[in-house]
């Protein structure tokens, strides 16, 4: 079978990390479509200087798709701790910055650094172009960038109302579309709904190529709430921005299966998230089924002091939708 994810930040990378071990019993063809509207740290240093797209996200999901995560892949992670002009980067991000100096295309820098560390799929950027994320807030901000909408967000003094790309008639190299159009499943998320979902959606082409699909498409839900963003958010309501993005009607429907959590972190963590003002997503199962989508609700959180999805359990509820949707799949 053929499957694409779409998405960026941890949530991708984590997701990735995890269905390479499908690689290629289950999956014959594994494609990550990755977002480059990312401006903090390092990537956002090397984005103005060097105007080149945010290799941040590109350069964790291709080490999560590493055939063998050994030495070369912790080089491309290396981050200097010291040094000037240096410290803060990561080696894998300065990596791409100069094979796409010396190519002059970062789509060419993308797939040499993939075939270095032999990865078990392919990455793919929704853009080649340099771009960046706006949001209009319910109080009448407008801000620039994706971190500045991150922080004003933590403010809580107002939510996301409207988010868009500037520019906004850029293009998805012609790969992205094709995997998206040949795909028997498209995967969205885990992942910040705003910042590193919705964002690949704002391309005309893919939002376009994912609903002209005939993938099964399923949404891997986050296991809990962003500040600024999905404060009180079910998981209803991440499905209903989605609907609404990509159709302009938040009951659209063209959403077939949600993948939710059913569990509940230890005290100990829960109180310190609480703090930040981020809680569990309520699993709102029956507003989901009301909806139109298969749900599968399931325990998904790994044991640590982040509250984050395991990949093998995540992986299981996978295999059972491929199973249970009888998705053809290499032998």
């Amino acid at each position: 079978m053929k499957v694409v994810a779409i998405g960026g930040g941890t949530g991708l990378s984590s997701l990735l990390r995890g269905i390479k071990k499908f690689v290629p019993e289950y999956i014959e063809n594994l494609s990550a479509i990755v977002t480059v509207s990312d401006n903090g740290g390092s990537t956002g240093i090397l984005r103005k200087q060097m105007n080149i797209p945010a290799p941040g996200d590109i350069r964790n999901c291709i080490t999560a798709l590493a055939e063998d995560e050994d030495i070369l892949t912790k080089v491309m992670q290396y981050r200097f701790e010291e040094g000037e002009g240096l410290k803060g980067h990561s080696f894998g991000n300065l990596f791409l910055t100069v094979l796409t100096k010396i190519t002059g295309d970062f789509l060419d820098a993308v797939e040499i650094t993939s075939k270095i560390l032999n990865i078990k799929g392919e990455i793919i950027p929704s853009t080649d172009s340099m771009v960046n994320l706006v949001a209009k807030f319910t109080d009448g901000k407008v801000i620039k960038g994706e971190v500045e909408i991150t922080e004003y967000g933590k403010k809580l003094v107002a939510k996301i109302e409207d988010i868009w790309l500037e520019p906004s008639d850029v293009k998805a190299p012609q790969k992205a579309i094709d995997r998206i159009i040949n795909a028997d499943m498209i995967i969205l998320g885990p992942g910040s709904l705003f910042t590193s979902i919705i964002p690949n959606f704002l391309i005309k082409d893919i939002k376009d190529a994912v609903l002209e699909s005939k993938a099964l498409k399923v949404y891997i839900c986050n296991v809990m709430t962003q500040f600024g963003e999905t404060d009180g958010f079910a998981a209803s309501d991440h499905v209903k921005v989605l609907n609404k993005v990509l159709t302009g009607d938040e009951n659209s429907g063209f959403l077939d299966i949600a993948v939710v959590n059913t569990e509940i972190p230890p005290d100990d963590v829960l109180k310190r998230y609480l703090a930040e003002n981020s809680e569990p997503v309520v699993a709102d199962a029956g507003n989901l089924s009301r909806m139109g989508l298969k749900v599968y609700a399931k325990a998904l959180l790994n044991e640590g002091n982040y509250v984050r999805h395991d990949p093998e359990k995540l992986n299981q509820v996978l295999l059972e939708i491929i199973k249970e949707h009888k998705i053809s799949y290499a032998v």
